[in-house]
């Protein structure tokens, strides 16, 4: 395809796919596309683990790096704190709250999983700056960050790498903030994205943020928020999108590192089976609707913590719901679910990343070619 994205990063074909598994974002780059791993969950030496992997295995092949750096981070002489010292910190009226819930969907709350051991949560400033210069010490086309205003070492150490910066924005004023700083990639991602997400749909942002930037600088804009096939990424290049950013159409292919439990009900969904709240992380973020978000939106609820205390809570609890489930509890799968995005009621099938990509490429062209149609 001859777009200005693709030649910017090298790829065939605009399509970007966000995850947290390297055997996705290698194999949506060997494709076509791009895969852009994300790297937020994890601090900087798993960092390298993952990217020497996806060196291996991608084929030279064009892949981008996402990380999640908040705008508002802790300075370096501030003490640092791991998850259990932020979990003993969390109100014992919450923790009841949780225990009660999985016992009644046959859950022992005191199950060991990995969520008990202490890690290192959101990256602080050092961290934060390692992440970074090791992204950048592999053949990356793309480095994003996906929690607000890329801090400025990010844009200043990747511009003088080569690498073009991307940011996601949910409005035209986070838009033009963002070209100030000097972002090269915007993302724009419409309230029908998994996750964090704002309350503009993805067919009024798309338009809204092309025109607000055109005007200042014109740099190629993502269309993000319920995208999972070939037609609608045409639908958002047509309002002016350079590609497609998604996430959620990776989460049930073959190569996705999601639980069978979770990749079961995700099958299984509606576009309705989705809703924003803040019982996953603290922070209003769409979500496959389960017992646990309703549990938290009900009326015995105490309310969710903010973040990361929420997040430890939820973290915790799905590791020893999809545990139990994973044994044959068929009440604890209940409780599991998965930030997803409202076009999963449009993935009805486990495929390859491959497939996915070429599905994409076909139902795209299709699309093209019925405009033309009703252009003659």
């Amino acid at each position: 395809m001859k777009s200005q994205i693709c030649d910017l990063l090298g790829i065939e074909f605009p399509l970007f796919a966000f995850t947290h598994c390297r055997d996705v974002a290698a194999a949506v780059s060997k494709a076509g596309g791009l895969g852009v791993f994300g790297g937020a969950k994890m601090g900087a030496e798993q960092l390298k683990v993952e990217l020497d992997w996806i060196d291996a295995h991608v084929d030279g092949k064009p892949y981008g790096v996402d990380l999640a750096i908040p705008e508002n981070m802790p300075t370096k002489d501030e003490k640092e704190q791991d998850s259990a010292a932020l979990y003993a910190r969390i109100p014992e009226q919450h923790k009841r709250f949780v225990s009660e819930l999985l016992v009644k969907h046959g859950i022992n709350p005191e199950s060991p999983v990995p969520a008990d051991e202490p890690r290192r949560l959101s990256p602080f400033l050092d961290e934060a700056e390692r992440m970074v210069d090791e992204s950048l010490r592999h053949p990356i086309r793309l480095i994003v960050n996906a929690l607000g205003r890329p801090p400025q070492f990010m844009i200043d150490r990747a511009h003088r790498a080569g690498i073009p910066v991307g940011a996601l924005v949910g409005s035209k004023e986070h838009a033009v903030n963002q070209l100030q700083i000097g972002v090269d990639v915007l993302i724009a991602q419409g309230t029908e994205a998994a996750a964090h997400c704002g309350e503009v749909s993805t067919m009024v942002l798309v338009p809204e943020v092309v025109r607000a930037v055109e005007a200042i600088r014109p740099v190629p804009v993502l269309a993000a928020g319920g995208i999972v096939t070939g037609r609608q990424m045409a639908a958002a290049m047509a309002m002016g999108a350079a590609g497609a950013w998604t996430g959620s159409v990776w989460l049930t292919t073959v190569e996705s590192d999601v639980p069978p439990v979770v990749r079961d009900k995700l099958l299984a969904a509606r576009s309705r089976d989705t809703l924003r709240s803040r019982a996953m992380t603290g922070k209003t973020a769409r979500q496959l609707r389960s017992a646990w978000s309703d549990a938290w939106e009900g009326p015995d609820s105490p309310g969710p913590l903010p973040m990361p205390f929420q997040h430890l809570l939820t973290d915790r609890a799905f590791q020893q719901a999809t545990k139990a489930a994973e044994t044959g509890n068929q009440k604890a799968a209940a409780i599991v679910s998965e930030g997803v995005g409202q076009g999963i009621g449009l993935v009805d099938s486990v495929r390859s990343c491959r497939e996915v990509v070429q599905e994409f490429m076909e139902d795209f062209a299709e699309a093209l070619e019925r405009m033309r149609t009703l252009a003659d």
